[in-house]
């Protein structure tokens, strides 16, 4: 891992889950303001999975859509404010300027963006990058930061022992 990249190969949905679950841990150890994660990959390379594990381990509770038709799904588990969008359907930075999501983006809040390509400069900047690509019947996770605070989160990713412990019992 260099300062600011940092990949994991995950075998399986149960990998990708505990992806997500450990993003929810660096994220809630380092909750002081506002977060964006990007989340890029083909068709059924585990954004959501990712997404949703996510969101579960932040607390939230019952059914976590898919915003792959309502564009936007809010959460709000205790004080922070987590926003799950789906740009896949739309054409470009107009349509995703009209979603509102700087009406989400506040002091305390975590935007989760899949298919982030479309939304241009109609999007915040990211401060974490996840890339998810098939490699076989596996998926490559490729995270890379694009701030202080993502670096921040990559440090702690590679120090939670949950989940470099789960990986490598999968080899």
């Amino acid at each position: 891992m260099s300062e600011s990249h940092l990949e994991f190969l995950l075998v399986d949905a149960q990998a990708t889950e505990a992806l997500g679950a450990a993003l929810a841990r660096a994220y809630a150890r380092d909750a002081k303001g506002s977060s964006v994660v990007y989340l890029h990959g083909d068709l059924g390379a585990g954004k959501t999975t990712c997404v949703r594990s996510l969101l579960r381990s932040l607390g939230v509770q019952g059914l976590i859509r898919s915003p792959t038709y309502t564009l936007v799904e809010a959460y709000r588990p205790g004080s922070a404010t987590c926003v799950h969008v789906d740009l896949y359907r739309l054409q470009g930075p107009v349509e995703v300027e009209e979603l509102g999501l700087r009406d989400y983006f506040d002091a305390d809040s975590l935007l989760l963006v899949e298919w982030p390509e479309k939304g241009g400069p109609a999007l915040p900047p990211a401060d974490l990058d996840l890339q998810l690509e098939y490699r076989g019947d596996s998926r490559l996770a490729r995270l890379e930061a694009r701030t202080a605070r993502g670096r921040q989160w990559l440090q702690l990713l590679l120090h939670d022992t949950s989940l470099t412990s789960y990986l490598s019992n999968l080899t």
